[in-house]
């Protein structure tokens, strides 16, 4: 595949993963009437039965991929700068534990556990990377905005929101996803040059 058509295809990829997923969290949310932000985890939508149950997982598992797409394309971009490859290497693999929290619903037991806090730990530990190797490239604007993003989902999870970790779950996933459509677009910008 040609890199422009890569980038492209990553970038949209990118710009796509957090449309799905609000779009499929928002519908399961409606299908589930017992559902509150403050007692609840956006995982127990997947685990419950139902419409909401499918919308949720499967919508998991499909962004989790695109991420994965996307996740190509910024490895691309970053593929003379080694820390940059580590970074997306471990956002590849956030990718597949998002993915894994579908497959595993609440109700597999301790493995939905270990894919949830892998997803949630892993994303700011490839930023930090990816955000050196912005520094090293000499993208100062990408750079500061990807260690505002890390700084965002580490920093919502010491506020308190009650006995549910929905709140923080869902800061942390919309930081996450506006870091990814800015890097998309900025992926199909480089496919045009």
């Amino acid at each position: 595949m040609k890199r422009i058509t890569r980038f492209r295809i990553a970038g949209l990829s990118a710009i796509l993963a957090p449309l799905i997923a609000f779009a499929s969290i928002s519908l399961a949310i409606y299908y589930s009437l017992w559902f509150d932000w403050t007692k609840n985890a956006l995982s127990d939508l997947g685990a419950r039965g139902g419409f909401a149950e499918i919308i949720f997982n499967f919508g998991l598992i499909i962004v989790g991929l695109l991420i994965l797409i996307f996740t190509s394309g910024i490895f691309e971009f970053l593929k003379e700068n080694f820390l940059g490859r580590i970074g997306c290497l471990i956002l590849a693999l956030d990718a597949l534990s998002l993915s894994a929290i579908g497959i595993f619903p609440e109700t597999a037991g301790r493995i939905h556990f270990y894919v949830s806090v892998s997803f949630f730990t892993l994303f700011p530990l490839s930023l930090i990377l990816i955000g050196l190797a912005f520094v090293r490239m000499a993208e100062t604007n990408l750079a500061l905005f990807t260690f505002v993003v890390v700084s965002i989902t580490v920093f919502v999870w010491a506020l308190p929101y009650g006995r549910g970790v929905a709140i923080p779950e869902a800061l942390a996933s919309l930081s996450a996803s506006i870091w990814s459509i800015i890097l998309g677009f900025r992926l199909v910008k480089q496919a045009s040059r």
